[in-house]
């Protein structure tokens, strides 16, 4: 949406796509810090920013006509120094990079070592068209648009200074050149896991907007999508959504919304593919509205199995297979009390529960607290509620997940449970009581 506002105000827009990334790539072409006396992030930082301002020279003079002035000094640098600019900006990145890294770890003379590294820190390449390029677009505003950076995340050395380079240079940009614009979308997992992008983001905590969902919001916005598909922009969301679902299933009186939402992790996608997939059964076995717990029960079964992929393939980077070990709970009791769950980790540690090779590789012998902090992390346990957070929980639910709440201490808490959105693809059922 901020692209296609900008481009409606004749913008420049740069959008650097999910395919520009790979984390493994960088792995492989760049040195650890550990083998050379270069810190990575500094490098990263200046290296996004000639990226970003080369990327931007580009598009000010893409278009026909002699140029003039600042436009005319850009468009000679290019010429003389980009004929050949790569079209992928991953490439670019790690040309830069490579040069920092041959002066940091090659075996030049300390002195030249000094003057080289200062010009490539200092962007002496492109430093005297900074002013002329944010002039050129006070005409024509610049925005770089950076998205789906947790995409093929692995928390590696150079993942981490990938993105707190891009955060670092994000800013510095903004205050530089305001008339180029750098916005980022990070998820809050990453942000709580790189330390040095926590400790730069509260220097500048007046320019992060955090984007949080919880229960009334996808209400509204699964509320708002159903009431534009009925077409009666003046039903209420309630309405809306009673015409399509039940407001109480049979099941156990549930209200229809609880019993979708308590299935997700909080993330839109996943209760417009619920409701999206509950109204596909719905239409295949040509059931009317509004839903009921049949339909509802049928979706869920697809859902929960392509979540279950899904989220698999979110940690595929940082823990392979974890789908298999989500599998070692197939057909048990939903409802754990701590010492069965640590003797369940304990057991895929051991190797008594089998999971895929790739996953054997990082579960071999880890700690069954670590484990279980682990599997409440990726959203597959919620925690019962306790002491201060009992107010945290909704009516009807004692259980929390990290979607919730991100610092629950897990160390006290004495039960746990698969998450619902799990269940139904595991076949997971409900402890008897004694």
């Amino acid at each position: 949406m901020i692209a296609a506002d900008a481009r409606k105000r004749a913008d420049i827009v740069i959008e650097l796509a999910p395919e520009d990334y790979s984390y493994e790539l960088l792995q492989q072409s760049l040195a650890k810090e550990a083998h050379g006396s270069w810190a990575k992030q500094g490098a990263y930082s200046a290296a996004w920013k000639y990226l970003i301002y080369v990327s931007v020279m580009k598009e000010v003079v893409s278009g026909k006509g002699i140029k003039k002035g600042a436009a005319g000094r850009i468009y000679t640098y290019l010429r003389d120094k980009h004929s050949n600019f790569d079209v992928n900006p991953i490439g670019t990145l790690i040309s830069y990079l490579k040069r920092l890294e041959g002066i940091k770890i090659g075996p030049y003379e300390a002195g030249v070592k000094t003057k080289e590294l200062q010009s490539l820190y200092g962007l002496e390449e492109v430093a005297s068209l900074i002013d002329d390029l944010n002039e050129v677009c006070g005409q024509r505003r610049a925005i770089v648009l950076v998205d789906e950076l947790d995409k093929g995340w692995d928390a590696s050395e150079d993942a981490v200074a990938f993105v707190a380079g891009l955060f670092q240079a994000a800013v510095s940009i903004n205050q530089r050149t305001p008339n180029i614009r750098v916005l980022l979308s990070l998820r809050k997992e990453l942000y709580d896991n790189i330390p040095a992008l926590y400790e730069d983001a509260q220097k500048v905590r007046d320019i992060i907007e955090t984007i949080t969902w919880d229960e009334e919001t996808l209400f509204n916005l699964i509320g708002l999508r159903l009431r534009h598909a009925i077409g009666v922009p003046t039903m209420s969301l309630q309405e809306a959504w009673n015409t399509v679902f039940s407001e109480i299933l049979e099941y156990r009186q549930n209200k229809s919304f609880n019993y979708i939402v308590d299935r997700t992790l909080y993330r839109p996608r996943e209760i417009i593919q619920f409701c999206s997939e509950a109204v596909r059964q719905a239409v295949e076995h040509n059931d009317g509205t509004p839903l009921n717990y049949g339909v509802v029960s049928r979706a869920e079964h697809n859902y929960s199995e392509d979540r279950l992929s899904d989220i698999a393939a979110e940690y595929r980077f940082q823990h392979p297979g974890l789908g298999s070990v989500f599998e070692t709970f197939r057909g048990l009791p939903y409802n754990l009390e701590r010492d069965e769950l640590e003797y369940h980790c304990l057991a895929i540690a051991t190797g008594e529960h089998k999971v895929d090779q790739a996953a054997w590789r990082w579960v071999e012998n880890t700690d069954p607290d670590a484990m279980i902090r682990f599997l409440w992390r990726v959203g597959f346990l919620r925690a019962r509620a306790v002491g201060g957070y009992k107010g945290r929980r909704r009516s009807g639910s004692e259980y929390l997940g990290s979607h919730q709440i991100s610092n629950l201490n897990l160390h006290g808490i004495t039960r746990f449970h698969v998450h619902p959105m799990f269940r139904s693809f595991l076949a997971l059922k409900e402890k008897k009581s004694s």
